[in-house]
């Protein structure tokens, strides 16, 4: 049997955290097992304890790594609108839509985790972090992050009543709320 290098093993890792943060979206922490994670991206479970001490250690890193994505994605758009302004409402169009609502697994970590981390506190400074600085990417203080509650309640509500009308009034008035929630988005970090 042949030895993975250190750079497999790292690419590895970053599989695993990478199908692990999309999963534990997807399916929720509890529902997913490392059997699942593993199999998902076609390594056996055997390896999983070599890279990671615990499931919990996978949880936290899984989470870090959704937000820091996120956050990595909406400085892209920041860049790529040429302003913020215009990358907050692209993310407003983008947050409140159908697709964002049907697949949580590549969706927001703050609605993705929520749940999770309400009932498994070891993860909450991770989480807090991530709440924090995405929050300050949208607008300064407490503007910030009342959108950012918004987007991530609106959300929560629209996937709970999915197959259902409200669910898109649900979303129409939570992209209105953030909208306003938000007036003054001029970043605070970049």
């Amino acid at each position: 049997m042949s030895r993975v290098s250190q750079a497999e093993a790292r690419a590895n890792r970053e599989r695993v955290v990478a199908a692990a943060a999309r999963l534990f979206r997807e399916d929720g922490v509890a529902s997913v097992g490392i059997a699942d994670v593993m199999k998902s991206i076609g390594l056996t479970q055997g390896g999983f304890y070599k890279q990671f001490a615990s499931k919990a250690a996978l949880v936290d890193e899984a989470t870090a790594k959704a937000f820091t994505d996120n956050l990595q994605d909406l400085l892209a758009l920041e860049q790529e609108a040429g302003e913020h302004q215009a990358a907050w409402q692209s993310l407003l169009e983008s947050y409140f839509s159908v697709e964002h609502r049907d697949n949580p697994g590549t969706g927001c970590p703050a609605a993705g985790f929520a749940g999770d981390v309400a009932r498994e506190p070891e993860h909450r400074e991770t989480y807090a972090k991530g709440v924090q600085e995405l929050a300050a990417w949208i607008a300064p203080g407490d503007a910030g992050l009342a959108a950012y509650a918004t987007l991530v309640g609106g959300i929560l509500l629209a996937r709970a009543t999915a197959g259902t009308p409200l669910s898109e009034q649900i979303l129409r008035a939570s992209h209105a709320a953030a909208a306003r929630a938000a007036d003054s988005t001029e970043p605070s970090n970049g």
